[in-house]
C-alpha cells in the first residue's frame, strides 16, 4: 500500500491538478482575448462556456489520428507523449507547498528536464517529413537554447546569494522580504525570457502562421496535438510558479501551512494572467531581434548579475555571523 501510495497516488495528486488547470488555463486564454477584443469568447458549451475545455479535449481524443505517410512512426508518435512527460516530470521538486520529491538540486533538476524538451520539438518536426515543420523545430530549438542561457545565469547568481540549489531554500530566505524589491530588473528579464523559452507572443516564431502554419506540430492532429498543446500550457504554468518562487516567494515563514499555498497559487494566476495579456497586446518580433535581444542585451546583464554575485560571496565569506 505504501508502494503505490509513493508510486501511483502522489504523482497522480500532482498530475491530474496540473492537467485540469491546463484545461482551463485555456478557457480563460480565449475568455480574456474576446474580452480584450471586444467580443465574448466561448458562451455557449455549459453555463458561460465552463464545459468547452472539456468538450475540446473530447473533440481530439475521439478523432482520428492522422499519420503521414513518409513520417517516422516510431519517432512521430513518440514525440508528443515525451513533450507532455518531460512537462509533468518538472512539477517533481516544485513546494506545493509539499514537493512529489525532496532534491537538493531542484533547480538543475529543472533546468536539466527544460533542456530535454528541445528532443521532443526536434523529433516532432524531423519525423514529420515536412519542410514547414523542420523549419518550425529549428527556431524552436535556438530560440529555446538561446534563452536558456540567460535563465541559467540568472540563476546561478540567485543560487550564490541564496546558497542552495533546492527550491525550499528561495523560499526561506525570502522570509523577511522578497528578492523582487532589489533585484527587479532580473526580474524583468527573467520573465522575458520564461515568455521566449515558452514560445508564446511576441516571441512566438516557431507558430508563424504567416510563414509555417503551424510549427513544428503542423502535421499532428488529434491526440498527439493535444498532448503538444497540454505540454505547452503545463510549461507556462511551471515556469510562472519558478517565478513567483524566486521573485516573489515571501512564503518561507508559513511553508507548509494552506495560506502559504493559497498566496502561491493567486500570484501564479496573476502572472499567468499576464502572459495573457502580453499576447493580447504585442506583436511579434522579427527573428534577429529575437536572437538580438538575448544575445546582445540579456547575456551582458546576466554576466554582470553573476559577477556581482560572486563578489558579495567572497566579500561576505570571510565575516562572521552576527550573534
Amino acid at each position: 500500500m505504501k508502494l503505490a501510495a509513493t508510486y501511483i497516488i502522489n504523482p497522480l495528486m500532482v498530475i491530474i491538478p496540473v492537467l485540469l488547470a491546463v484545461a482551463f488555463l485555456t478557457l480563460l486564454e480565449r475568455k480574456v482575448l474576446g474580452y480584450m477584443q471586444l467580443r465574448k469568447g466561448p458562451n455557449v458549451v455549459g453555463p458561460f462556456g465552463l464545459l468547452q475545455p472539456i468538450a475540446d479535449g473530447v473533440k481530439l481524443f475521439i478523432k482520428e489520428p492522422i499519420h503521414p505517410v513518409m513520417a517516422s512512426p516510431i519517432l512521430f508518435n513518440a514525440a508528443p507523449i515525451m513533450s507532455l512527460a518531460i512537462a509533468l516530470l518538472m512539477w517533481a521538486p516544485l513546494p506545493l507547498p509539499l514537493s512529489l520529491t525532496e532534491l537538493n538540486m531542484g533547480m538543475l533538476f529543472i533546468l536539466a528536464f527544460s533542456s530535454l524538451s528541445v528532443y521532443a520539438i526536434m523529433g516532432a518536426g524531423w519525423s514529420s517529413n515536412s519542410k514547414y515543420a523542420l523549419i518550425g523545430a529549428l527556431r524552436a530549438i535556438a530560440q529555446t537554447i538561446s534563452y536558456e542561457v540567460s535563465l541559467g545565469l540568472v540563476l546561478l547568481g540567485f543560487i550564490m546569494f541564496v546558497g542552495g540549489f533546492s527550491l525550499q531554500s528561495f523560499l526561506y530566505a525570502q522570509e523577511d522580504m522578497s528578492l523582487f524589491w532589489f533585484t527587479w530588473p532580473l526580474c524583468i528579464m527573467w520573465v522575458v525570457s520564461t515568455i521566449a523559452e515558452t514560445n508564446r507572443t511576441p516571441f512566438d516564431l516557431v507558430e508563424g502562421e504567416s510563414e509555417l502554419v503551424s510549427g513544428f506540430n503542423v502535421e499532428y492532429a488529434s491526440g498527439p496535438f493535444a498532448l503538444f498543446f497540454l505540454a505547452e500550457y503545463a510549461n507556462i504554468m511551471l515556469m510562472n510558479t519558478i517565478s513567483i518562487i524566486l521573485f516573489f516567494g515571501s512564503e518561507g515563514y508559513m511553508m507548509y501551512s494552506d495560506s502559504a499555498t493559497l498566496s502561491l497559487m493567486t500570484k501564479t494566476c496573476l502572472f499567468t494572467f499576464l502572459f495573457l495579456w502580453v499576447r493580447a497586446s504585442l506583436p511579434r518580433y522579427r527573428y534577429d531581434q529575437l536572437m538580438h535581444l538575448t544575445w546582445k542585451s540579456f547575456l551582458p546583464l546576466a554576466l554582470g548579475f553573476v559577477v556581482i554575485s560572486l563578489m558579495v560571496l567572497v566579500m561576505t565569506a570571510g565575516i562572521p555571523p552576527l550573534d
